[in-house]
């Protein structure tokens, strides 16, 4: 497993001022809702027959419950990997495995209590990296999907870009820091500082690494594709306005971070992920709702050769356009189909 020079890392003292607040927490919660599990489940067990609703609240509490009992075991592995292991090799090699079985776990739970199923195409695509993961970002859910289709089929090792908000979950914060990955602040006014930090994870990859990426940098609403439009009107760029406005189940891809990637890496093969079905997670909101009950995640991969990714920067913009309209026009035919 190489690492990438440079690779971001949170300062020390924020790092540990937030895992002594994190921490107990989580596992306070944990312990509480375990204790109240009885009490809670017949009272969602309740209100799911006065509502009718498929089962919703005792799913959403069941599940929520094996989400906390995830955190707190990866907790405790991880403090075993810390104080056991002094090589960094084979510490980097736990962590990963213990990423894997984390986001598995999660992501096995969420199917069981929910009576999700996953179906994938273009699963040929996989073979070998180093890759560019270009993902279309559509919940929170989503981030469980390269690890369970990617990393754990092939033992890919893939480097993350996401929010900073995400390092209060602590397994991810622990994980992360011992693994590559970036966590960026999204509208920070140093916008240089958080691309230079994703272009870092770019550096070094091997034939068993990744980075992934979502481009859109957020997920996709109405709303947040007619503000990005605007964003995108304003700069007078008649090209990318017109292709933007196209797109209309993504919202346009952010240049940045995907352009220093293919900068930094114009080796690695581009792999792009179009997913339909987590769409129903999209908040809290629609999650309480029961958009995951019973649904089909639908998946699709195609792979770009790093040879055929355009070096001048306009020619790599339409290009980066095309396979976004592709994503685009795939999420659209299944969205169809699901509704149908």
């Amino acid at each position: 497993m190489s690492e990438a020079a440079g690779a971001w890392k949170d300062p020390f003292a924020r790092r540990w001022a937030r895992r002594l607040v994190s921490i107990p927490l989580y596992l306070l919660l944990c312990a509480a809702c375990l204790a109240a599990l009885p009490a809670l489940l017949t009272l969602a067990l309740l209100a799911d027959l006065v509502w009718r609703g498929r089962w919703v609240f005792t799913r959403c509490l069941l599940f929520f419950q094996w989400y906390l009992l995830c955190e707190a075991v990866g907790i405790a592995v991880a403090f075993v990997i810390f104080v056991s292991t002094r090589d960094p090799e084979r510490e980097i090699a736990r962590f990963f495995r213990l990423q894997c079985g984390w986001l598995g776990a999660l992501f096995w739970g969420a199917g069981r209590c929910f009576g999700m199923s996953v179906e994938t195409e273009g699963d040929d695509a996989l073979a070998g990296g180093p890759l560019l993961v270009f993902m279309r970002h559509a919940s929170a859910a989503d981030v469980a999907l390269p690890n369970v289709l990617i990393s754990a089929r092939t033992g890919i090792v893939l480097r993350y870009v996401l929010k900073r908000e995400l390092l209060w979950d602590p397994c991810l914060d622990v994980a992360g820091h011992r693994l590559v990955n970036c966590f960026i602040r999204r509208g920070s006014a140093n916008a240089e500082r958080e691309i230079a930090a994703v272009r870092s994870l770019g550096q070094g990859l091997g034939p068993g690494d990744g980075v992934l990426i979502y481009p859109e940098g957020t997920r996709f609403t109405p709303a947040k594709r007619a503000r990005a439009l605007e964003r995108i009107r304003a700069t007078g760029h008649v090209e990318r306005i017109a292709r933007a406005e196209k797109l209309l189940n993504v919202l346009p891809p952010r240049l940045g971070g995907p352009v220093a990637l293919l900068e930094a890496c114009p080796q690695a093969d581009v792999l792009f992920l179009a997913h339909v079905g987590l769409d129903g997670a999209r908040t809290m909101a629609d999650f309480s709702k029961g958009g995951l009950v019973g649904t089909t995640i639908r998946v699709a991969f195609w792979r770009v050769s790093g040879r055929d990714v355009p070096r001048d920067p306009e020619l790599r913009e339409c290009w980066l356009f095309d396979q976004w309209q592709r994503v685009d026009d795939w999420v659209g035919r299944r969205a169809a189909e699901r509704s149908a």
